[in-house]
C-alpha cells in the first residue's frame, strides 16, 4: 500500500502556526514542510524498507538537520521541541511510519547529543543529520518497561573497556539501525543510580539483533541480544552510572513531540471523517446533514484543540527552560499532560472516525483502519498512560 492517499485535496491545517507559543523560523517551515510531505510516495508494504526509504527522504532533503545541533550539521543551534512538534504533527497526518522514522533519529541519537563527547558527536551526528546512520535507543528489557531501574543487562568493566550481557526488547529500529545507545547496569546494586549509557555499533560481535517483533500497526522492532559483547572505554556516553538522568532528559525533549504525532494522527482521521461526511450519501441526503454527525464532528474538534494547546504549551515550555535545563517541574507536568491528553484523545477522535465510515471503516487499506492500529503503541510507549497519570498525581500533592 502507498503510504500517502489524498481524497479531495487532503492537507493538514495550518492555521495553527500563527499561534503565539511559535515563532517566525516554525511559521516559515510548516508550509514548506507540508508541501514536501505531500509530494513524496513511499511504498509501505514492507516496513523495513519503507523505514530506510524515509530516513533517505528525510536526510537528503533537510528535514533531520533538525534532529541534531548546528555545531553538527543541525538546522538551529539547539535541539528545538516546538520544531520537532511542527515535524511530527506533519509527518504523522501523511504517514506515522515517516513520523516513526523522523523521530527515532532524534530519539536514537539524543543522548549524544546532550552528553556525548566530542568525538562521539562528530562521528555520529551528522551522519544521523543526513540521513547517513540510522540510531535507536535500547532501554526497555522483558522485565524492564516502566520500572527502568529493574534493568537487568549488565556491563562489566574489563581491561580494554567494557563487556555488556543482556537482553533489549522492543526496540525501534532493531536489526535496521547502524548503532544503537544502550543503557546498562555498571553497579547492579544501585538501582536508577547504577545505570549508564554506551554506542553500540549494529556490527559489534556479541549483538545480535535478528529476532524481530511484530505488531498490530507494522514498524521495525526486534529484541537485542548482548552476548560478550565487547566495546571500548570510548563507548560510554556521559558519566558513570549517570545513564539513567540521561535516558530521562532524552526521553523529556521527546514527550512532547509524542502528543504531537497523535494530534498529527487525530487531524488525518478528524479530515477524513469530515470528507466522509459531506460526500456519502444516506437517506436522501449526505451524512453531514444529521445533527448527530455535526454533534460528533463538533467533538471531534473539541479533543483536537484541547490536546493541541496542551502539546504547544509544553514545547514552548521546554524551549523557553532549556537554558535551566529541560527537566524543569513546571515542564515536566506540562509534557506529561500534553502526552496524556494528545494520546488519549486521539484515541477517541479516531475511533469516532472510524464509526463514520461504517464498515467500510474496518476495511484493510482503508486510512482510518491503519490510524486506528496505529495510535494505539502511543498511549504505552515513552511513557505510558498511567505513568504520565502518577506524575501529574506526584506533583499535585506537592
Amino acid at each position: 500500500m502507498v503510504a500517502f492517499e489524498h481524497p479531495h485535496g487532503m492537507h493538514p491545517p495550518q492555521s495553527q502556526w500563527e499561534l503565539p507559543f511559535f515563532d517566525a523560523h516554525h511559521r516559515e517551515m510548516a508550509p514548506r514542510l507540508a508541501d514536501w510531505a505531500a509530494l513524496q510516495d513511499v511504498n509501505e508494504s514492507d516496513d523495513r524498507a519503507a523505514c530506510q526509504d524515509w530516513v533517505a527522504r528525510l536526510g537528503r532533503d533537510g528535514w533531520l538537520r533538525y534532529c541534531v545541533p548546528a555545531a553538527h550539521g543541525g538546522a538551529l543551534p539547539a535541539l528545538d521541541s516546538r520544531s520537532l512538534v511542527i515535524l511530527r504533527e506533519t509527518l504523522a497526518f501523511h504517514s506515522p511510519l515517516a513520523d516513526f522514522a523522523f523521530a527515532m533519529q532524534g530519539l536514537g541519537s539524543g543522548a549524544i547529543t546532550l552528553a556525548g563527547t566530542p568525538a562521539q558527536q562528530a562521528k555520529y551526528l551528522n551522519a544521523v543529520a543526513s540521513g547517513q546512520k540510522i540510531a535507536a535507543f535500547a532501554l526497555s528489557e522483558p522485565e524492564a518497561g516502566s520500572d527502568v531501574a529493574a534493568m537487568a543487562t549488565q556491563a562489566v568493566q574489563t581491561a580494554s573497556g567494557w563487556t555488556l550481557n543482556g537482553t533489549k526488547t522492543w526496540i525501534s529500529n532493531g536489526d535496521l539501525a547502524d548503532f544503537y545507545v544502550v543503557f546498562a547496569k555498571t553497579d547492579p546494586q544501585a538501582g536508577a543510580r547504577g545505570i549508564s549509557a554506551f554506542i553500540v555499533d549494529a556490527q559489534q560481535p556479541g549483538l545480535d539483533s535478528s529476532e524481530h517483533l511484530h505488531v498490530m500497526a507494522p514498524h521495525p522492532l526486534a529484541t537485542l541480544q548482548f552476548n560478550g559483547c565487547t566495546i571500548g572505554n570510548d563507548a560510554m556516553v556521559g558519566p558513570l552510572h549517570g545513564g539513567f538522568k540521561l535516558a530521562m532528559q532524552t526521553l523529556d525533549i521527546f514527550r512532547a513531540s509524542v502528543a504531537a504525532a497523535a494530534l498529527g494522527m487525530a487531524r488525518r482521521a478528524f479530515a477524513e471523517a469530515v470528507a466522509q461526511a459531506k460526500h456519502r450519501k444516506m437517506f436522501g441526503q449526505t451524512l453531514a446533514d444529521f445533527q448527530l454527525t455535526q454533534a460528533r464532528l463538533g467533538e471531534m474538534s473539541a479533543l483536537i484543540d484541547a490536546a493541541a494547546l496542551l502539546t504547544y504549551r509544553a514545547a514552548w515550555q521546554r524551549d523557553c527552560s532549556a537554558t535551566q535545563g529541560a527537566g524543569t517541574p513546571a515542564y515536566t507536568t506540562a509534557a506529561a499532560t500534553a502526552k496524556l491528553t494528545a494520546t488519549e484523545n486521539a484515541q477517541r477522535v479516531i475511533d469516532m472516525a472510524l464509526q463514520m465510515f461504517g464498515g467500510r471503516g474496518v476495511q484493510v487499506g482503508q486510512k482510518v483502519e491503519s490510524l486506528y492500529r496505529d495510535i494505539r503503541s502511543l498511549r504505552i510507549y515513552e511513557g505510558a498512560s498511567e505513568v504520565q497519570l502518577l506524575i501529574l498525581g506526584k506533583a499535585a500533592l506537592k
